[in-house]
């Protein structure tokens, strides 16, 4: 088993840390990371600067670049023979809901899925990152397991942990993706020069979500794992759309 191991927090973050050290135990590990946090790029590529690798180690690279960048780089000049799977993490916080578009984790993961990889994003949904070892052993349990499933084509596992010990976690939850909104995340400001400025993000997130949504299985203390897929069609609304009769 081959394993591509990336992030949006940067080589040197602790979840990758993790990530890396379970993944080596269930199969050959390359990383390929950004050398910087690059949290919120989505699946934005570099294309007006040139991408500049740097070998930080066996199988271990550094990227000055976007999570999408480090996949495309790997599969396309650092890695020889293809992997068998790229797992993305494991994040400092949470990808549940809206954040999968934002997600540079998740981004990572949908990179390697579209190059032909089975893909896994990892997150935390917490902020003691102290927690993050307690889950050594359950998350390479779980890791385990899905690396040997069918997993179906064209289809990447976003994983939330909850923000709690590993041994307090009562279980996995295959769920969907609940939704949340931002309550005062722009915040204007002036510069020493009296012009002004905004900067993005903070504020207080409300999560709303049915009883099989990711955010209630983190709530109520349970791994979520929630299938995505590239296809963004509305298949349901096709027909309705096309009742239109549009024309020019």
């Amino acid at each position: 088993m081959k394993i591509l191991c990336t992030n949006d927090d940067g080589l040197r973050a602790q979840g990758l840390a993790l990530n890396i050290e379970i993944c080596a135990a269930l199969g050959e590990v390359t990383v390929v990371a950004p050398e910087r946090e690059q949290s919120a790029t989505s699946h934005s590529l570099t294309l007006f600067k040139p991408i500049r690798p740097v070998e930080r180690g066996p199988r271990r690279w550094e990227v000055d670049g976007t999570p999408t960048d480090c996949v495309l780089l790997a599969l396309g000049a650092l890695v020889g023979e293809q992997p068998d799977f790229v797992v993305s993490g494991i994040n400092h916080g949470p990808n549940m809901g809206e954040d999968v578009l934002y997600s540079g984790t998740v981004a990572a993961a949908m990179e390697g899925l579209s190059l032909g990889l089975h893909a896994i994003a990892l997150s935390f949904a917490g902020r003691d990152l102290d927690h993050l070892a307690s889950y050594r052993q359950p998350l390479e349990k779980l890791l385990r397991q899905l690396l040997a499933a069918p997993i179906p084509a064209n289809t990447l596992l976003n994983i939330n942990l909850p923000p709690i010990p590993g041994d307090q976690v009562k279980g996995v939850r295959v769920t969907t993706l609940g939704s949340r909104v931002y309550m005062g995340s722009l915040r204007r400001m002036d510069d020493p020069w009296g012009r002004h400025m905004f900067w993005i993000g903070g504020g207080e997130i409300n999560w709303t979500g049915g009883e099989d949504s990711d955010f209630a299985a983190i709530e109520a203390g349970y791994i979520s794992i929630t299938p995505l897929h590239l296809d963004l069609t509305s298949y349901a609304q096709l027909e309705a759309v096309r009742g239109w009769e549009l024309d020019v």
